[in-house]
């Protein structure tokens, strides 16, 4: 027992000295040391950015994708065909709503289905005015999109929408435009030179990806259509699932109805498209995923070149230094301890260079988050990784100047001027 704290208190010495010697060399020239890990340093720091604004992204849209409603599920125009070429999604439109009340009716997973009737327009309020959307709905709309009114204001109702009642709720963007300085619940506002009497104004969502998810305007669908829009089709159908498991069974069953309310024969393609909040993040996820790892690879590419560096300096140290590693080996020193010793000066000098790229991208980070408008995520797996690979790509590039100081001939070492 007194044997082996007797090995393990002579190895710990050993290697102390190692290192104080490691530390005595890359201090000896500090400039030179400094500008060898930059490399590493900018490598470090750059991964983590990258990497932390990529998964602050993606969280970001996923919170954006579940505040677009509760299982949500979307049914759009499909893409029609001319000579075998798609002509893009939302190029044929069959939507009426015979379909939005056939789905409503006859559907047993789904818990909320509106039509989506959407108009560009230039509204005037208070002597102002400002260009928007108006999207007709019904009163299921507010529950599948997680809709509320601010305090003072209220939704619309069924009746509203029978009686095509020009009403409506408008966004806090569209409010703040048109009516900075008081409230705008009920006011009047122009469009198309049809007078609507603001209701209520629609509790902020902020913004959800490249949109502004408040300026928008909600009124009854019937309104929009008959009054602002005309034509024979609705541009959307949105409906909500009754529960997230049950997505999958209200999706099959709202294709069967809209293929049954179509008249689609058993060989014809869908003229309409389904899509599911999981299918929509499942598809951004990767987008994402593909992006934050170019992003993380391109980063990783100044580690390499940190790695380089260090293969360079470490040479230069082994030249300086050929008397030097001369006298040891003249005086007993092994050709294993010369390895290791050069070993653990790029190793040192790695990951000291990595610690200061991690105090560096929390900094970043910090700013990014409270000074712009993107995401960043830091977390500590990608952090420990950055350190890891920090010390491994010293000891990777160190290995060779290593090895060659350790293969010196003494008697040629001692010679060297």
């Amino acid at each position: 027992m007194l044997i082996k704290k007797g090995i393990k208190g002579k190895n710990m010495r050993a290697f102390k000295k190692i290192l104080k010697t490691a530390l005595r060399s890359i201090l000896r020239n500090r400039m030179r040391s400094m500008l060898t890990a930059l490399g590493i340093i900018i490598g470090v720091s750059a991964v983590i950015i990258m990497v932390a604004i990529g998964r602050g992204s993606a969280q970001k849209i996923q919170n954006d994708i579940n505040s677009l409603g509760t299982n949500l599920i979307t049914v759009s125009p499909g893409a029609a065909r001319s000579g075998g070429v798609s002509q893009g999604s939302g190029s044929i439109n069959r939507f009426t709503f015979r379909d939005v009340e056939k789905i409503k009716k006859e559907a047993v997973f789904i818990k909320g289905v509106s039509p989506v009737v959407r108009v560009a327009v230039q509204v005037i309020g208070d002597g102002k005015n400002w260009s928007t959307s108006i999207y007709g709905v019904s009163t299921d709309y507010f529950n599948i999109r997680k809709w509320e009114v601010e305090n003072g204001g209220e939704l619309f109702t069924e009746r509203d929408v029978i009686a095509n009642k020009k009403v409506a709720l408008i966004g806090k963007t569209v409010a703040d435009n048109l009516f900075p300085s008081g409230s705008a619940v009920g006011k009047q506002i122009r469009i198309r030179n049809s007078p609507f009497k603001v209701i209520g104004v629609l509790k902020s969502k902020g913004q959800g990806g490249m949109m502004d998810q408040d300026d928008i305007i909600l009124a009854p669908s019937t309104t929009v259509f008959y009054r602002l829009k005309g034509g024979e089709f609705i541009d959307m159908i949105n409906v909500s699932a009754i529960s997230e498991d049950k997505v999958d069974n209200a999706q099959k069953e709202i294709e069967v109805l809209m293929r049954e309310s179509h008249r689609l024969g058993q060989t014809e393609e869908n003229d309409f498209s389904i899509r599911t909040q999981a299918e929509m993040l499942e598809t951004i996820s990767s987008v994402t995923a593909v992006v934050t790892l170019l992003l993380a690879s391109i980063a990783g590419v100044s580690l390499l070149v940190g790695g380089i560096g260090i293969m360079n300096i470490m040479l230069v140290s082994v030249t300086e230094r050929t008397r030097e590693i001369g006298i040891r080996m003249s005086v007993g020193a092994r050709g294993s301890d010369i390895l290791i010793q050069f070993l653990t000066e790029a190793a040192v000098l790695s990951i000291s260079a990595g610690i200061i790229g991690i105090l560096l991208s929390v900094s970043v980070i910090v700013f990014i988050n409270s000074l712009t408008t993107l995401s960043a995520s830091m977390s500590v797996d990608i952090v420990l990784i950055a350190f890891l690979f920090s010390g491994a790509i010293g000891i990777f590039f160190g290995f060779y100047p290593a090895r060659k100081a350790a293969a010196m001939n003494p008697i040629d070492a001692l010679r060297y001027e």
